[in-house]
């Protein structure tokens, strides 16, 4: 845009036509006041067009601008549009009102430049945001909450591989900048708590607007992500742990009233006791207790689970295979041989009664997770946070029952009563009946403690390997 300048001469000189005006005494070259109107500083020179005298007056529009006083030195501005208190370009001038303008002084400029440097620097400025785990300064959100990347590559380390750490301490330990890598147990221990996701980190990143089933922490015995969605995501969680579908188990079974053979049967405990240890390293918040308190806890309810799994797979348990892979034959004796056959009528029981109620396999998964997450575990160390998981998913088989069976109000509290007579079958004729064959004298809670530290690179070191 140019910029018309009023004629203005001296009164003993005549200005040229092809000459810049300028005003009396003052050099082109060495005034910098001048130097500064006329080349602002990062743009082209204004274009000044000849003195202009009009021969009528102004009949419409603004009245022409006035040459600032030479003497001040005005930034350059943003072009905007007139009369509304806005500034001109390259003209230096300010604009206000109707067309008028007025110089602005060189202490309102320094102000104004201050105060346009101290806010922009304000607003590209960051806001600082600590790590919710060490307080260290937030790379941004990770798994649901801000932490730093030491606290986001541990995280993501630590449920990748499923690394269990244990506590030299009395499991508090303070987790800061400066002591967060002292104690691995209460580190992690403390990402779960304030809200980071296992699942996020299996399943990549989760949108932040839609609510994961995978939003629950446990603080001090308090859910606090028990809202909309939470127990279906929960379920699905305990359903995703499972190694084998049940499809696998089936196949390993053959037709109803088909006799199975002595050898198939071990092989298929094998697999459901397998089964069982693998899916409870997986489900939600086994893995985040200590590993004595997760080998109690299978040591104590190994053979429910197992009965609840062969439930599930539909196992025959005909009495003469049984009876033949526990090692009985006819030269035993007559009483131990109808114990025997007390304890796998009992077995057949409970697995008769529970197919009798087409539990499904959400169910079975609910029904497990009670089982396993019991406080009347012997020498575990945190019975309240156990206890806590398993009112969780009492909860959830509640609800799922509600909105999946609502025509039978019954149906949660006949799956209840399932539990209590589970412990009714014997753990030691389990172990006589399918596991004798395959392990001879070692102790099943050495099985499952070498099942649980192994993972699933666990290799079956008996004569019967699974396959």
């Amino acid at each position: 845009m140019s910029m018309v300048v009023n004629s203005w001469q001296d009164p003993t000189h005549h200005t040229p036509d092809d000459v810049t005006v300028l005003p009396p005494n003052h050099d082109p070259v060495t005034s910098p006041q001048l130097s500064n109107l006329a080349q602002p500083p990062g743009q082209p020179p204004p274009q000044i067009q000849h003195a202009h005298h009009p021969t009528t007056p102004h009949s419409a529009g603004p009245p022409p601008p006035q040459l600032p006083d030479p003497g001040l030195s005005v930034p350059p501005q943003t072009p905007t549009t007139p009369g509304t208190g806005s500034v001109s370009d390259g003209s230096n001038v300010t604009t206000i009102g109707g067309g008028d303008s007025c110089p602005t002084s060189q202490s309102q400029q320094q102000n104004q430049q201050l105060h346009t440097s101290g806010s922009s620097g304000t607003s590209s400025e960051k806001p600082h945001i600590e790590c919710v785990v060490c307080g260290d300064k937030s790379s941004g959100k990770h798994y649901g909450q801000y932490t730093c990347e030491g606290c986001k590559s541990f995280f993501k380390r630590s449920v990748r591989r499923n690394l269990s750490y244990t506590c030299r301490g009395n499991r508090n330990c303070p987790i800061d900048q400066h002591h967060r890598n002292q104690c691995q147990f209460c580190r992690l221990n403390k990402c779960v708590k304030i809200g980071m996701r296992r699942e996020a980190v299996q399943r990549g990143r989760v949108p932040a607007t839609q609510p994961h089933p995978g939003q629950y922490a446990i603080t001090n015995g308090i859910d606090m992500g028990f809202g909309p969605g939470y127990m279906s995501g929960y379920i699905s969680m305990l359903l995703r742990a499972e190694p084998y579908p049940t499809s696998r188990f089936a196949l390993q079974c053959p037709v109803p009233n088909q006799i199975m053979g002595i050898d198939n049967i071990c092989e298929l405990a094998a697999r459901l006791l397998f089964s069982a240890v693998e899916w409870a390293r997986n489900i939600p918040f086994f893995p985040d207790l200590q590993v004595t308190d997760q080998v109690a806890m299978l040591k104590w309810v190994w053979s429910e689970l197992f009965v609840l799994n062969a439930a599930q797979s539909h196992m025959p348990l005909h009495v003469a295979p049984l009876l033949a892979a526990a090692g009985l034959h006819t030269s035993m004796s007559a009483d131990r041989v109808m114990s025997f056959m007390d304890h796998i009528r009992i077995f057949q029981d409970q697995v008769e009664r529970l197919k009798a109620l087409h539990v499904d396999s959400a169910e079975y998964s609910c029904l497990k997770a009670i089982v396993l997450f019991t406080s009347d575990s012997h020498g575990i160390s945190d019975s309240s946070h156990i206890e806590s998981v398993q009112e969780k998913s009492q909860c959830a088989l509640e609800e799922y029952v509600r909105h999946q069976y609502p025509n039978q109000p019954s149906r949660f509290g006949k799956l209840l009563l399932r539990l209590p007579s589970l412990r009714t079958v014997s753990a030691s004729a389990i172990e006589q009946l399918f596991f004798v064959r395959l392990v001879g004298k070692t102790p099943i809670e050495t099985l499952i403690r070498d099942m649980l530290l192994s993972g699933s690179s666990y290799g079956w070191p008996y004569p019967m390997p699974l396959q």
